[in-house]
């Protein structure tokens, strides 16, 4: 057992390959992964992208959100549609199919935990 600190735990960015999930623009993103444990089941970094709108489904997966800065436009393929900005943290429930619109640039922190 131990505590994991983000600080202390230097990570590359790396630059995910979005190109089937594009839906407009030129987005692009970057994820440092500062934590994976319990088999890779929980998941927490850092994440953000550009200016675009793509896809991101969640299969098998919930995510907590924390946006640190900039926003984007969240909309599910119910039609709901969330506003998100600096300091807004939220869940994505497994199984939501959903759009993201990023206007000029988003960064956040997240926790990703696989569910059976």
């Amino acid at each position: 057992m131990s505590v994991t600190l983000f600080q202390d735990t230097p990570t590359p960015r790396v630059k995910k390959d979005i190109g089937n999930a594009i839906v407009s623009g030129e987005p692009v993103q970057h994820v440092e992964l500062k934590y994976a444990g319990h088999g890779d089941t929980i998941k927490s970094g850092i994440w953000d992208c550009t200016a675009g709108a793509f896809t991101a489904d969640y299969d098998g997966i919930v995510e907590f959100c924390r946006v640190l800065e900039g926003g984007a436009t969240i909309t599910t393929h119910t039609g709901d549609t969330f506003q998100v900005t600096a300091g807004d943290a939220f869940v994505i429930e497994a199984g939501l199919r959903t759009t993201w619109k990023v206007e000029s640039y988003i960064k956040k922190h997240f926790v990703i935990c696989s569910i059976p």
